[in-house]
């Protein structure tokens, strides 16, 4: 089997607005995550969260939802995709106590992140 989708993540210039909408038009619940250092809430769609929000992390970073892909060894996939032409955006990060994320792109442009859980 491949690598599934594991989560959905959405960064937007108005992040009051976006929270009022998506609560609005999907009665979702909205958790914040206190360990961000940016202000992010969990996207609570069921149990457990299958996604989040947060402000743009910095320029030139669009609005847009980022699809995320779960991989065993994000480093061993991030130098995968460069041989095959992609490129890395944001190189892996840590999210403390739940593993490792990187932004990234195919050889078209297109972005998606990669995503290694943490095992305790």
């Amino acid at each position: 089997m491949g690598n599934p989708f594991c989560w959905v993540e959405l960064t937007t210039s108005n992040l009051e607005e976006a929270k009022q909408f998506y609560t609005g038009l999907f009665k979702w619940q909205l958790e914040p995550f206190a360990g961000a250092k940016l202000p992010y809430f969990f996207v609570h769609t069921g149990t457990p969260p299958t996604g989040g929000m947060m402000p743009l992390p910095g320029p030139g970073v669009p609005t847009a939802w980022t699809m995320y892909v779960e991989v065993e060894d994000l480093s061993e996939t991030c130098e995968k995709l460069k041989r095959l032409g992609g490129n890395v955006l944001k190189p892996k990060a840590s999210v403390p106590g739940m593993g490792w994320y990187a932004v990234v792109s195919d050889p078209q442009g297109a972005v998606f992140g990669l995503w290694q859980q943490r095992k305790e």
